[in-house]
């Protein structure tokens, strides 16, 4: 793996880590998704611990294709709904990393809206994917 590619991963799961601490504490259900989404990263044990400790210390690294982006969004949206609950520091830090990820500053509230209503109804990736191609256009 490259290492621009190993920094977007890195960025990526710290995006995620932000959005499971913005209420302070990270829940048995915000830790399972993390795990698994270390696992599906190839996040190293060593790295993980690092991203825990300080996840501001990993910049935002949004990827090329927008395919790409909605994926992470929709990976950062499961997070913050991982509780079924969402607070306003969530849907703040949610457009903050939407804007990060290259998603059009005039749509951010729209992309962002759609993306929890997308993720409170169990929406796929792939629908999903679809859902938000129709707000997002490159």
């Amino acid at each position: 793996m490259s290492d621009k590619s190993t920094k977007k991963k890195l960025a990526h799961f710290a995006n995620i880590v932000k959005l499971a601490l913005v209420d302070g504490v990270i829940t048995d259900e915000e830790q399972k998704l993390l795990d698994q989404m270390a696992e599906s990263l190839k996040i190293q044990k060593e790295e993980y611990q690092q991203i825990l400790e300080n996840p501001d210390a990993f910049p935002i690294n949004p990827p090329v294709g927008y395919d790409e982006r909605i994926e992470r969004l929709f990976h950062l949206t499961e997070m913050i709904y991982i509780d079924e609950e969402i607070v306003g520091d969530e849907v703040d830090l949610l457009q903050k990393i939407a804007l990060g990820l290259d998603f059009p500053k005039s749509s951010i509230e729209s992309i962002c809206d759609k993306a929890i209503h997308l993720i409170i109804n169990n929406y796929t990736l792939d629908e999903f994917n679809s859902k938000i191609k129709e707000i997002y256009k490159n």
